[in-house]
């Protein structure tokens, strides 16, 4: 294999285990050349200087966060990113920043090498398409405050980071600091308030109407008179939130109809 068939893979972390975990997990893999940065500034100025192909990034570091060094670099130096960190409520902004993948610390051997195949894969389509790699509007991601609210919505289950589509979510509900979106039989937990959600929801599809649950519209299958001026919704799987007079209207606006 040729040095320029080799994808050059950079990995930043201000802790030097993590870094020599990630080196011993991929000394046998001949298809990388690896360079290694302490801390998002040097971090920068490595990218800047070897334009990797792959970057390993750690989000919490001293002095520049692993969105910063992406928020800080030239669209043409956009490479490949794989977040690595022992964080788990960033996984929305690594999405929305169009990440390969999310690793949360400590990781599977397994999980890390499953990444990795999934990076060259990507990285192999776009030199075979013969064009610079596009940038997938990440730096105005970034920058700009334009709205796009969740298609997807992360979730830790088992060290890992699952996405569930927010269109099979039939409900959520507040539990404390986070929330559950259940789904079905399913339910998961997400760790963002409720009130810290809502604004990334579309709308037109899910609404508040109660202080501790946001209902998928769609899930819907009736509504029954309570007491004052109260209303049980019904879902379709049979199950029954209050509906309180405070969101009354804001779900006759979203529905179209009066209650």
């Amino acid at each position: 294999m040729t040095t320029t068939d080799q994808i050059r893979t950079l990995i930043v972390d201000d802790e030097p285990y993590a870094i020599r975990k990630v080196r011993r997990l991929l000394r046998d893999d001949s298809e990388l050349i690896l360079f290694e940065a302490h801390n998002g500034r040097e971090g920068l100025e490595s990218i800047e200087k070897i334009s990797p192909d792959l970057l390993m990034l750690d989000i919490q570091m001293p002095e520049m966060s692993g969105f910063e060094v992406l928020k800080s670099l030239k669209a043409e130096k956009i490479p490949k990113v794989i977040f690595i960190t022992a964080f788990d409520q960033y996984a929305i902004q690594a999405f929305q920043v169009h990440a390969l993948d999310y690793l949360l610390k400590p990781f599977e051997p397994d999980r890390f090498v499953e990444a990795i195949r999934y990076a060259k894969e990507q990285i192999r389509e776009d030199r075979n398409k013969n064009y610079q790699i596009p940038v997938l509007e990440l730096i105005e991601e970034l920058k700009t405050v334009r709205k796009e609210y969740l298609e997807r919505i992360p979730v830790k289950r088992n060290e890992r980071i699952l996405f569930i589509n927010a269109n099979d979510v039939d409900w959520i509900e507040a539990n404390g600091r986070y929330v559950f979106l259940h789904s079905g039989k399913e339910s998961y937990l997400f760790k963002e308030a409720l009130k810290t959600l809502e604004p990334d929801l579309d709308p037109k599809i899910f609404v508040r109407i109660h202080r501790s649950n946001i209902v998928n519209l769609n899930r819907i299958k009736q509504m029954q008179q309570w007491f004052h001026g109260d209303y049980l919704v019904v879902l379709q799987d049979g199950t029954q939130l209050m509906l309180s007079r405070r969101y009354r209207d804001k779900l006759h606006a979203a529905l179209g109809r009066p209650l």
